[in-house]
């Protein structure tokens, strides 16, 4: 788990060693323990290492092959690392380290691009090849790891962070208001295989599940080496057993590390579930009399978990160190946490997160289990039941569909036939957006009441660039697909990395296996969601193995914060002070009389409006992080 660069001069020149030195500088959070620095001609890579596996200095980065022929940087885990490990030393390999850096260098050297298939881990890295005078890179399955990329007429630039590519020296671009307008008028922070767009213009992420090549000359090669839709249905014969032994084998595989280990705990299924196995099979793992095993868990008065978080301690005997935030450190925190994520984020709980991460490393943890991804790819979400019941009506299982909604609707205390006219309505939208015409008038009726959005006058709107029309499957699996592909996973993924590696912390998803994501795209719906119950295989793995209380739990909170009353309370003024800036007035995109009369309105309990104050403050301070650093770069 670590931080790296890479530059490319494609005018002949060499890369100058002050600029990697610079860039890697600014990285300097993600590798506290080591630094490396490689130069080559036109080519340099620099390095901070974050050791995890494998302490000495056996680790260090760029890593070279023997014959010195092949150089590698490396951000992320090979949790799989000692079974590929045995298998090159069958084929004749032989190491000098005990870490997954060396094994994913043979791995390259055995196996060449095809190695990326052998892996199972979090990922993102570049070799450089010098006898094919190409560099090739990846980036793991889910892009749990980060990785950027800015071309010049001159370079090409490879990073961990934006902010390592703003601190070359030679990034000539700016704000993208493409991507900004979306997200100020309607909240939107998703991607898709085509737009890999960041909020600075011309930088922008190397896809998921995606590998390259590049020479020297810049010629530029890109590829999907794994892809949801790759996967089918197949008749998995016991899916409780086959989700059981994966997941416990996912935890397993994501407890080898060399520093202390600790978890999120909110008291929901997904990380009681991790809790729960971990300390399962942890006999086999940890010395109990060397490690104890610390859960960081939010505490919030009016979203009470206690109940569920106290079972899961008391079965586990974990330590809960609860942490309850407080909301005007919470928006002071809001620059440097603007800083560390380089891009806005969609709430409040991002902050939180990063908050347990401070918590975390001051308690000597440097490795994080947490629960993210089942809610994606599990339909964890309520809303996700209307798609469920669509996709059994689709399939003529009309019957099923209706006994599916009584059941959901009994155990909500719902109304069925309102849930009903939902499923029927679902069905109805799916059926108009299949025709092109509807599409386009729909798109230019959203067009139209953008521009006339209350809070920001038409410069904005302009700003927005009309994309291609595309028919949205409502299948509860489609869903789920462009839930893990698009949105929000991504997202939720990049704020789980900074948060983290901001405290120079590494956080593991066992869930995110890509064996356990395979399986559960190969079920029936009805084994993500049967009656009342989301996530049911989970559930069903789970069966005497966490708290019942927490298994049968029908509802969710997540991390969610009591915001709306303090940007009533104790956020009001300063919200006020934001709108009344010189700053704000002169970036001539906000009715600012509008916005001021709404937060009034929203002080006196009239309306909601949390999302869109939270989103125009962490802008605004976006703005100026990004100013006071261009200004810095260029004095």
């Amino acid at each position: 788990m670590c931080g790296f660069v890479g530059m490319i001069a494609l005018s002949g020149a060499n890369t100058d060693p002050s600029v990697i030195q610079q860039m890697s500088a600014v990285l300097r959070h993600r590798g506290p323990d080591d630094e490396g620095i490689y130069i080559s001609g036109p080519v340099g890579f620099g390095f901070r290492r974050l050791s995890i596996l494998d302490l000495s200095p056996a680790g260090h980065q760029p890593m070279f092959s023997r014959d010195r022929q092949t150089v590698l940087v490396f951000n992320g885990e090979i949790y799989n690392y000692l079974e590929l490990r045995r298998e090159l030393e069958d084929l004749g390999h032989t190491f000098d380290s005990s870490g997954d850096t060396e094994v994913l260098l043979h791995a390259y050297l055995e196996w060449g691009r095809d190695c990326v298939h052998k892996l199972n881990g979090m990922w993102a890295f570049l070799i450089y090849d010098l006898q094919q005078s190409k560099i090739f890179g990846s980036r793991d399955r889910f892009g749990k790891k980060p990785l950027y990329r800015y071309r010049s007429a001159d370079f090409i630039f490879f990073a961990s962070e934006i902010k390592a590519i703003l601190a070359s020296g030679y990034y000539r671009g700016g704000a993208n208001w493409n991507v900004a307008s979306k997200f100020l008028l309607y909240g939107d922070l998703s991607q898709s295989e085509q737009n890999q767009q960041t909020f600075y213009t011309a930088i922008e992420q190397v896809p998921a599940g995606s590998a390259f090549e590049v020479d020297l000359q810049g010629q530029y090669h890109e590829w999907r080496f794994w892809s949801l839709a790759d996967l089918s249905g197949s008749n998995i014969m016991n899916p409780t057993q086959s989700f059981s032994e994966i997941f416990e084998d996912a935890v397993r595989l994501r407890l080898r590390s060399d520093v202390p280990v600790g978890i999120f705990l909110s008291g929901g299924l997904d990380s009681t579930s991790i809790l729960c196995t971990w300390t399962k099979i942890s006999d086999d793992i940890f010395d109990k009399s060397r490690n104890s095993l610390l859960a960081f868990s939010y505490q919030a008065k009016k979203y009470d978990e206690s109940i569920y978080i106290r079972d899961a301690i008391a079965q586990t005997g974990a330590q809960l160190i609860p942490f309850t935030p407080d909301p005007c450190k919470i928006l002071n925190t809001l620059e440097q946490f603007i800083w560390y994520q380089d891009e806005p984020v969609h709430s409040i709980p991002a902050v939180i997160t990063f908050e347990l991460s401070r918590m975390a490393a001051s308690h000597g943890v440097k490795v994080i289990l947490n629960g993210s991804g089942p809610d994606e790819f599990l339909a964890g979400y309520h809303h996700y039941f209307t798609n469920y019941w669509y996709s059994l009506f689709r399939e003529g299982r009309t019957r099923e569909a209706w006994q599916e909604i009584c059941s959901y609707c009994f155990a909500h205390d719902e109304n069925p036939w309102t849930s009903l006219s939902k499923s029927l309505y679902y069905q109805l939208r799916a059926e108009i957006d299949r025709v092109s015409a509807c599409r386009k008038l729909l798109r230019l009726k959203r067009w139209r009441r953008l521009r006339k959005h209350p809070w920001f006058t038409p410069v904005l709107s302009e700003h927005l660039q009309i994309e291609d029309d595309e028919c949205i499957e409502l299948d509860l699996n489609s869903v789920l697909k462009r839930s893990v592909e698009r949105a929000p996973l991504p997202l939720y993924l990049r704020i789980e990395d900074r948060n983290s590696m901001a405290h120079s912390i590494e956080a593991r998803m066992p869930f995110l296996d890509y064996r356990l994501v395979s399986l559960a795209f190969q079920l029936p719906v009805n084994w993500k969601m049967r009656g009342p119950w989301n996530k049911y295989v989970l559930r069903q793995a789970m069966y005497q193995r966490i708290p019942e209380s927490v298994r049968n739990r029908l509802d969710k909170m997540g991390f969610p914060t009591p915001i709306r009353d303090w940007f009533a309370n104790d956020l009001y003024e300063p919200m006020q002070d934001l709108l009344g800036s010189q700053a704000v007035r002169e970036r001539g995109i906000y009715n600012l009389a509008k916005i001021q009369n709404d937060l009034k309105q929203h002080k006196q309990g009239k309306i909601n409006i949390t999302d869109q104050l939270f989103n125009l403050a962490q802008f605004e301070i976006w703005c100026s992080v990004q100013k006071a650093y261009f200004a810095r770069e260029r004095g």
